[in-house]
């Protein structure tokens, strides 16, 4: 690829090409179709989607081509690829590219523009025909377009490997929860490492850990933020950075509480309620945060592992639908099931570790490449 600061090409484009591109209409180059009702056909192969995806599979289909589908009310502003044969339903159009485009270039053309701006509807998102048809857009020659629409496939490809990687491992990890802690009323899990028979015993989680919460420096005083020192809020507690530093002297006039890496901290107000993790950075919390550290040796993943897995119970015994806050003393009474032995909650603990940091990379590997396809819109079109 090249860089190029002319107006009438993108800023980076691939070697070979140097023609300017062409602004046109969508109607230029895109036929844009209307979904039909589907409860008349019979069950099939052939899938139906809506503006959320597949929704059936009917016997008949209504495009024998490959299209984009976009949202005619509901969800406008999430095109995807529908290969044919496929039925639409009527919230959604599909946009078939006429001769000498190509699909993947468009689909990246539909993908980048912000839809919602061409909304026409004060309930319910809409959009009509006559709108899309209406929107323009640069277009380069066919060849460079088959250039830029392999390089997204390819990209749209890698994202989804990645998201299937990173679903599967999470779906591994809550099964071994339910399979390596006890069931409820039980002592023994069902799955668990050689040379450990004895049964796990029942605690209160305030009786083998010390725990405290933060407070937040009055807000509005200069003084008090950007220093050095990370401040955490709740939904930065499986973070490595933080949005927020304080100052020493924040720290010293507030409530505001250090932690270190390797402590264990709990979410205990508003959307993040249950949420916990190890630390990962040296910082101050708020007030919204339980800090928990052991006492007795137990193992601080273990704890956190047992926490995630009754998230839900606590949630749902606690918080009533699901909204409001939980409390450090709540926390506290928690009855925790760990194995008696030092050595098993070790072994667990380290697997479940290792097990996170692998979810956490394909994370990472995931962000990224989304931040380069974010990239690559911006920059590989005009």
């Amino acid at each position: 690829m090249t860089d190029t600061k002319m107006k009438s090409v993108p800023k980076v484009r691939f070697e070979g090409f140097t023609d300017d591109w062409e602004e046109r209409k969508l109607a230029d180059f895109i036929n844009v179709k209307s979904g039909k009702d589907y409860k008349h056909l019979n069950s099939g192969s052939i899938p139906v989607y809506g503006t959320g995806g597949y929704m059936l599979s009917v016997d008949r289909a209504l495009s024998d081509i490959d299209a984009i589908g976009i949202g005619r009310k509901g969800t406008i502003d999430k095109p995807y690829l529908l290969k044919a044969p496929f039925w639409t339903v009527d919230t959604l159009f599909y946009a078939v590219p006429k001769q000498n485009i190509d699909l993947q270039f468009s689909l990246s053309i539909f993908k980048k523009i912000n839809w919602k701006k061409f909304d026409e509807s004060t309930g319910v998102p809409s959009l009509s025909k006559t709108v899309i048809n209406s929107v323009s857009v640069a277009v380069p020659s066919y060849e460079e377009q088959q250039k830029i629409g392999s390089f997204f496939k390819e990209l749209d490809d890698t994202i989804a490997l990645h998201q299937r990687k990173h679903d599967s491992l999470l779906k591994l990890k809550q099964a071994y929860l339910q399979k390596m802690f006890p069931k409820n009323g039980q002592k023994t899990p069902e799955l668990r490492f050689g040379g450990f028979t004895d049964d796990w015993e029942e605690r209160k989680l305030g009786a083998i850990t010390d725990s405290f919460s933060g407070g937040t420096p009055t807000a509005g005083k200069a003084e008090y933020y950007g220093g050095e020192i990370p401040f955490i809020r709740s939904g930065e507690i499986s973070s490595d950075s933080t949005e927020l530093f304080i100052t020493d002297a924040g720290l010293n006039n507030s409530s505001a509480k250090m932690v270190g890496i390797g402590d264990i901290l709990y979410a205990l107000y508003g959307a993040t309620s249950g949420e916990t993790s190890i630390s990962r950075i040296n910082g101050a919390i708020n007030q919204a945060i339980l800090a928990i550290r052991p006492t007795k040796g137990d193992d601080p993943y273990m704890i956190v592992q047992w926490l995630k897995k009754q998230k839900e119970t606590i949630i749902s015994t606690y918080l009533q639908g699901g909204q409001g806050n939980l409390s450090g003393s709540i926390v506290k009474d928690l009855l925790i099931t760990l194995p008696k032995t030092k050595d098993e909650q070790a072994k667990v603990g380290s697997f479940f570790k290792q097990l996170d940091q692998t979810i956490t990379l394909h994370q990472q590997q995931l962000d990224n490449l989304k931040q380069l396809k974010k990239w690559a819109l911006q920059n590989l079109f005009v």
